[in-house]
């Protein structure tokens, strides 16, 4: 698709709170689920950090829940586990090279595997989780290479250097994108020369599709550019990992670039649409959320974080602006959950914050406890802040209750960044080398 058509795509229509219901829109979107069982990849089944279990824990004992057990020597890094057909997954650097791991479901290990090489750079470790998709673990390195492997034995059955493909650009903070898979297809932002996404065939690598590069000065969104930024320049891609649509006849993909929110058809890898994202230091890092009828998006340093509603035609996908917020939420995720969102301000507030859906509003907030990864199972935020404090919360109409909460990292840390894991009544926590396994069923056999 030529680049030009992105200007028909971008609309300049003044931002405004509309506080009508989410639900009233005609139509609803649907996250598309990942087909394979259990916890097979970034945030859940859904990528959006929802577990669905319940008969869990409603507060704490004094210490936490019962640690069942931990495994070390998984390297350093921030990569959360996934975990599928009775095995975990993950990634973290040992010296020079970056591995991923196969456990069991006690964390004794089964096998190892090399993906490239470890991250030295700032804030170094293994940034992306892995994806599971019909008996192969797929996974992204910080320096842009895509490998596919068994995921019984760990053999490495094809691989794709991004940046020698498609041109990919490279980043302050390394490549972390945890790949989505669709059907056949593996999807990455490639944030390249040659393509904005791409579509590897899941068997062999090869290019299903490309999604054109995204270049700056040839659309509206160009006045977000900073100053002296010369036009025609590609942007990059984020640190964002994008998720999966159905709305209308169309099934669609929204992810992030360095300065954009995007949608792109996943069938044909058509740009539906771009909306600009103007933060202070070029990170986008949080994951899109769907909140109802709506798409919610935020990043580190802004006060452009925005929801937007989807709209659909039988040709097309596009969506309009409904309320703004500063909300900065950096990579510790937001979690919608009814008509409220939850998540932690970075810089723009202290603590945690829960936000009307509706309107942007906050509700109220909370400095007890330092910004952080957040997941939401059986009424319960499940939070684990940088500075390494787990903890349970119960939100309620106007406060976060603390059910319990310890310390899972005794030194005075502010990296402590690994999403939290539930599977089967298991919570899984990890700092850097160590994975730590807590029994949180509220009654056990």
């Amino acid at each position: 698709m030529a680049l030009v058509a992105l200007v028909l795509t971008v609309s300049l229509f003044p931002f405004q709170t509309i506080a009508a219901p989410l639900e009233a829109a005609a139509g609803k979107p649907e996250i598309v689920a990942s087909p394979e069982p259990d916890w097979p990849q970034w945030r859940g089944p859904r990528r959006d950090g929802i577990c669905l279990e319940t008969n869990l824990l409603q507060s704490w004992p004094e210490g936490g829940p019962k640690l069942l057990w931990k495994s070390s020597g998984l390297g350093h890094g921030y990569s959360a586990p996934i975990i599928t057909g009775g095995r975990i997954y993950l990634a973290g650097d040992v010296g020079d090279d970056l591995l991923l791991f196969a456990l069991d479901c006690e964390g004794q290990a089964l096998w190892t595997a090399t993906n490239g090489s470890a991250w030295r750079n700032p804030f170094p470790g293994a940034r992306a989780s892995c994806t599971y998709a019909d008996g192969r673990i797929v996974h992204l390195n910080a320096h842009a290479r895509v490998a596919c492997l068994d995921a019984i034995s760990g053999k490495e059955l094809w691989t794709v250097d991004l940046r020698a493909r498609f041109g990919s650009q490279k980043t302050t903070w390394a490549t972390t994108e945890c790949v989505l898979v669709d059907g056949k297809h593996v999807i990455v932002t490639a944030g390249g020369t040659k393509a904005l996404m791409a579509a590897l065939d899941l068997a062999t690598g090869r290019t299903i599709w490309t999604t054109p590069p995204l270049t700056l000065g040839t659309s509206p969104s160009a006045a977000h550019q900073r100053v002296g930024e010369p036009s025609g320049e590609t942007d990059p891609p984020s640190y964002v990992s994008p998720i999966l649509l159905t709305f209308g006849a169309r099934r669609f993909i929204v992810g992030c670039s360095q300065r954009h929110l995007f949608g792109v058809d996943a069938v044909s890898g058509q740009l539906l649409w771009t909306r600009p994202l103007v933060t202070r230091h070029q990170v986008i890092a949080m994951t899109p959320v769907l909140v109802g009828s709506a798409i919610f998006v935020t990043a580190p340093n802004t006060d452009d974080a925005r929801l937007y509603r989807c709209k659909a035609s039988t040709a097309h996908v596009e969506v309009e602006p409904a309320w703004q917020t500063k909300l900065d939420t950096c990579h510790g995720g937001v979690v919608a959950v009814g008509e409220a969102l939850y998540g932690s301000w970075y810089d723009n507030g202290k603590g945690w914050a829960c936000l009307d859906a509706n309107t942007g509003e906050v509700r109220f907030e909370s400095g007890a406890l330092a910004k952080g990864s957040v997941l939401y199972a059986d009424d319960r935020l499940y939070v684990l802040s940088e500075r390494g404090e787990a903890a349970l919360l119960r939100p309620t109409e106007s406060a976060f209750e603390i059910e319990g909460k310890f310390q899972l990292v005794t030194q005075r840390k502010n990296d402590v960044w690994t999403h939290p894991v539930i599977l089967n009544g298991r919570l899984y926590l990890r700092y850097h080398e160590t994975l730590f396994c807590y029994d949180i069923r509220a009654t056990t056999n």
